[in-house]
C-alpha cells in the first residue's frame, strides 16, 4: 500500500506541474526583454545548462512566486539572488533620515533568512550579495559556465526600483542575457484591469467598483515541492548582520503591537492564526480602529510589504474561510483594503514622480513650512499633545503605528503644525516596518491635501480622536508614562487641568512633560467628552473615520 500510495502522490505532483505549465492563468507567459533578440524564456527548456537567474527583491515568499515557478519550469538550474543594496542604507531623498530604519532592518534580515531556509528546505538555496544588483547580477553571470542565461524578476512600480531595472538591461546587453519581467505586486494583475494604467479612475470608489464588477483575481500559482538544482560551485554568501549594513541595532520594546519576527512562515502563521484559530477576522471592522495589543487588526501590512505574503493567497484563505464558516462585512473589509494597496500601485504607476512632488499628485501649490526644531518635537513625541506624542513614540521605538494614528499624526503634522508633508513621509519611509512605497507616499499626499479625492481642507481635531478612540487614556498611558497618573480621559489635556490635579499626578508642564506647542481653538468643543464616555471605543458610528492607508467606506 506505501508502494502505490507514493506513485499516486508522484502521479499528482507530475499533473500538478502540467497543469501549471499549460494554465495560462496561473503562469502568464513572460515577457523577453533582451536586446538581441525576442526568444522567450521556454527556449531554455532546449539542451543543458540553462540557468535562470532568480532577482528577489520585495518578493521573499516560495508560496505563490510566479518567478521561482516559471524559472523552475524552463530552466535546467535556477539561482534565487538577493542583494542587500547599500542605497537601502543610506539616507533618504530631501532630509537624509536613514532610509531603512532598525526595525525594519531587523525585519529584512529575518526574511531573507527564513526565505533561505524554505529553499533549502525544496533542495535549492539563496545566494545573498551585498552590493548594487545592476552590478552583481552581471558579475555571477560572468561567472557561471551555461550555455544561455537568464534573469527573471518581479516589475517594480517607482523611480529608483524602475532605475535599478534599467541599468541592469544596460549591463546585461552585451552578455547576451535574456531580461524577464513579471507582474506580482498586486491583488489584481495589472493585464487584468478593466481600463488601461493611464486611465486608472481619480477616485479609489471608481477603480474598486470597476475591478470589484469587471476584473478577477488570479489564483495563486502552484509550486512546485522541488526546486531545480543550483549552478555547481556557487558560493551562496553570508547573511550580513545590521552592524555590516550600517545600522544600529535597537532593542525589541516589549510594549510593540506588533510582537512577530520576519519571514514567510511568520506570515503565514499569523494568517492562520488571524483567520483560522481566533476567528478575529469576523471581527475586524469593529476592532480595526484600536491602539493597543496585536489583535486589534490583522498585522498582514509588513509582510506584504517585503513580499512574504502574497496579496492573492490571503485572498483565497479569506474566501475559504467565508464558504467555510461565514461572511460579514469584516471578512469584506480586509479585502477592501487590500484594494486600496493595488489603488496606490496602479495611482503611481500613471502618475509617476508627481507623488514625491511638494505639490502632489494634484500639482497643488502650497507654501510648506521647513522648521526642522517644530519637526524634531514631531517626530520624538514632545509636541505636548499626548495623543500625537504616544503615536509618535511608539513609531520611533517598534516601528509599528495603527492606522487611526497614522492619520492623526500626519494631519497634526500638516494641517496643525503647517510643515512639510515631505518630512511626515520621508519619516514614515526611515522607521515604518511596513514601508510601501505607493501606500505611503500616496497617503502623504492625501493627508496634505494633494491626492487623490481629497477633501478640501480636511482636518483631524486631535482632542476629539483621542476621547474616541483611547477614551480612558489607556494608550497614551501606555507610551507617555510620564503622565500615566493622570486619571482616565484627563490624560489627553493636561494644559486644561489645575496645578493641584498636575501636582498630585506628579506632572509639571514645562519640566517632566512639554506645553503643548499649539493648541487648536476646535479642540475646546471635545475637552469634556472624554470622560464621560463609558465602554469600549469602536462601537457605532465612529467606526466610519477614515484611516491612514485605507479611506471612507463603500455603502453596503
Amino acid at each position: 500500500m506505501r508502494i502505490v500510495s507514493m506513485v499516486l502522490l508522484a502521479t499528482v505532483r507530475r499533473l500538478e506541474v502540467r497543469r501549471a505549465v499549460n494554465c495560462r492563468i496561473k503562469v502568464p507567459a513572460l515577457k523577453s526583454q533582451r536586446s538581441s533578440g525576442n526568444k522567450v524564456l521556454s527556449s531554455m527548456t532546449e539542451g543543458n545548462s540553462r540557468v535562470a537567474i532568480c532577482w528577489l527583491r520585495n518578493d521573499l515568499r516560495y508560496h505563490d512566486n510566479e518567478i521561482l515557478l516559471k524559472a523552475n519550469i524552463n530552466a535546467d538550474q535556477v539561482l534565487p539572488v538577493y542583494c542587500y543594496d547599500p542605497r537601502h542604507f543610506k539616507g533618504t531623498y530631501h532630509f537624509n533620515f536613514p532610509k531603512t530604519g532598525s526595525h525594519r532592518a531587523r525585519f529584512l534580515l529575518e526574511s531573507v533568512a527564513d526565505f533561505r531556509n524554505t529553499l533549502r528546505d525544496k533542495g535549492s538555496d539563496l545566494v545573498v550579495r551585498l552590493g548594487q544588483p545592476e552590478q552583481i547580477l552581471p558579475l555571477l553571470v560572468k561567472s557561471l559556465s551555461a550555455r544561455e542565461c537568464h534573469i527573471v524578476y518581479q516589475e517594480e512600480v517607482t523611480k529608483e526600483e524602475k532605475d535599478v531595472e534599467i541599468k541592469l538591461k544596460e549591463n546585461c546587453r552585451q552578455l547576451g542575457v535574456q531580461i524577464h519581467s513579471l507582474w506580482g505586486l498586486t491583488l489584481y494583475h495589472k493585464s487584468d484591469l478593466p481600463f488601461p494604467v493611464t486611465r486608472v479612475p481619480d477616485t479609489y470608489t471608481g477603480f474598486r467598483k470597476a475591478v470589484e464588477a469587471q476584473s478577477h483575481v488570479r489564483a495563486p500559482v502552484v509550486m512546485p515541492e522541488r526546486m531545480k538544482p543550483l549552478p555547481p560551485d556557487v558560493d551562496v554568501g553570508q547573511l550580513p548582520t545590521l552592524a555590516q549594513l550600517g545600522v544600529k541595532e535597537q532593542l525589541i520594546d516589549q510594549r510593540t503591537a506588533f510582537p512577530f519576527s520576519g519571514g514567510e512562515s511568520h506570515g503565514l502563521g499569523r494568517l492562520r492564526q488571524y483567520l483560522w484559530e481566533t476567528d478575529n477576522v469576523f471581527i475586524y471592522k469593529e476592532t480595526r480602529n484600536g491602539l493597543l495589543g496585536s489583535d486589534y487588526s490583522t498585522k498582514f501590512s509588513p509582510w506584504l510589504a517585503h513580499g512574504c505574503l502574497s496579496p492573492r493567497h490571503i485572498h483565497a484563505e479569506v474566501h475559504r474561510y467565508e464558504k467555510e464558516r461565514q461572511a460579514n462585512q469584516s471578512t469584506y473589509w480586509v479585502l477592501f483594503e487590500m484594494i486600496w494597496r493595488d489603488y496606490f500601485k496602479f495611482v503611481c504607476m500613471k502618475f509617476g514622480d508627481r507623488v514625491f512632488y511638494p505639490s502632489g499628485i494634484m500639482g497643488k501649490k502650497i507654501c510648506w513650512k521647513k522648521d526642522h526644531l517644530m519637526f524634531q518635537k514631531w517626530k520624538e513625541g514632545r509636541t505636548g499633545m499626548p495623543f500625537v506624542d504616544a503615536n509618535m513614540r511608539e513609531l520611533q521605538e517598534t516601528g509599528w503605528m495603527s492606522n487611526r494614528g497614522r492619520q492623526n499624526v500626519a494631519s497634526f503634522l500638516v494641517k496643525d503644525m503647517g510643515l512639510d508633508w515631505r518630512l511626515g513621509a520621508e519619516w514614515f519611509e526611515s522607521q515604518l516596518l511596513d514601508h510601501d512605497v505607493c501606500s505611503n507616499y500616496g497617503n502623504w499626499n492625501y493627508a496634505a491635501g494633494i491626492g487623490n479625492d481629497p477633501r478640501e481642507n480636511r482636518k483631524f481635531n486631535m482632542v476629539k480622536q483621542a476621547f474616541d478612540y483611547d477614551p480612558k487614556g489607556d494608550f497614551v498611558r501606555c507610551w507617555v508614562p510620564e503622565l500615566a497618573g493622570l486619571k482616565e480621559a484627563m490624560i489627553h489635556t493636561p494644559w486644561k487641568l489645575t496645578g493641584s490635579q498636575l501636582s498630585s499626578a506628579g506632572v509639571v508642564l514645562g519640566d517632566t512633560y512639554p506645553n503643548p506647542i499649539l493648541v487648536a481653538p476646535e479642540w475646546d468643543r471635545h475637552q469634556h467628552k472624554g470622560v464621560q464616555r463609558k465602554g469600549p471605543a469602536f462601537k457605532g458610528p465612529r467606526q466610519r473615520g477614515i484611516d491612514f492607508y485605507f479611506k471612507s467606506p463603500p455603502k453596503m
